[in-house]
């Protein structure tokens, strides 16, 4: 893989090497639900779920509030309402966040986790609570490729996206790995375009359509759906959460607070951007 000693991969650095100092900090709801309401009773307890906080629109911290918010803290909200339990956020850096729950540092792993073949060798995941489309990320007027294909085909074309995700196995599928650049996380991806050292950026479209937000005049999503992937929580291997979470999830599908929780966060009403946001 071709490296780029850049002020934005030190940056990059700089910025892992901060979320692992943060990794032991938490958020915690309290005890939510009743004893008698619970559709599996945990009795009150803790379930330790790891985030980034750095990722829209499932979890951030508010630049100007300073508080944690988004899709998984008000999913997890509802879930343990109905569960009986209290959800313990834990701040923790993407890469090696799937290996870490794997080995029972956390109980669940949240962030929007693509349900995979080769990651359920690792953990159990649970139902999964929506798909997402993979898409293109580029400058506004790109006119040199409108789709993956068209970049394939350009060999001077350089690729971007964040280590250790879905994003990445998608890229190598098409490219070789001299042609995709891995950022630690997904913001010194996005820069990396900005700045003229890479040619595209392939990300969730959840994710993008942050990114265009906060770029309004410079960047935008095209071409084709890349891949269709569903999302889903990981637990370790055999977890006694999975069963309890499942029913949940299904209880939230069947009465619809899922569909209005994936339209308050997904759909276009949504207006935060990653300048809003620590």
């Amino acid at each position: 893989m071709r490296k780029l000693f850049s002020p934005i991969l030190i940056l990059a650095l700089i910025g892992t090497l901060l979320m692992a100092a943060c990794s032991s900090e938490t958020v915690t709801s309290g005890c939510l639900g009743k004893s008698s309401k619970a559709i599996v009773d945990l009795n009150c307890q803790k379930v330790n779920i790891a985030v980034e906080n750095a990722y829209l629109p499932f979890n951030y911290i508010s630049l100007t509030t300073g508080e944690a918010g988004g899709w998984d803290y008000e999913a997890w909200a509802e879930i343990c309402t109905r569960l009986h339990c209290e959800p313990v956020f834990v701040e923790s850096a993407w890469d090696g966040m799937i290996q870490s729950v794997a080995d029972g540092q956390y109980d669940v792993g949240a962030d929007g986790v693509t349900n995979t073949v080769e990651r359920q060798k690792q953990v159990d995941f649970s139902i999964g609570y929506v798909k997402i489309e993979q898409k293109l990320l580029v400058l506004k007027g790109e006119s040199r490729f409108t789709s993956i294909e068209d970049f394939v085909k350009n060999s001077d074309l350089m690729m971007g996206t964040q280590v250790s995700t879905t994003n990445y196995e998608t890229a190598v599928k098409f490219l070789p790995e001299d042609r995709i650049q891995a950022f630690d996380t997904f913001p010194f991806a996005v820069q990396a375009l900005i700045s003229g050292d890479i040619d595209a950026v392939i990300i969730d479209e959840i994710a993008g359509l942050g990114y265009q937000g906060t770029n309004a005049e410079a960047l935008e999503l095209i071409g084709p759906s890349i891949s269709s992937d569903e999302l889903g929580f990981v637990f370790p291997k055999g977890s006694p959460l999975v069963g309890p979470v499942n029913q949940a999830l299904q209880a939230m599908i069947d009465d619809g607070t899922l569909a209005k929780l994936n339209e308050k966060y997904f759909g276009e009403d949504f207006k935060l951007t990653y300048d809003d946001i620590q």
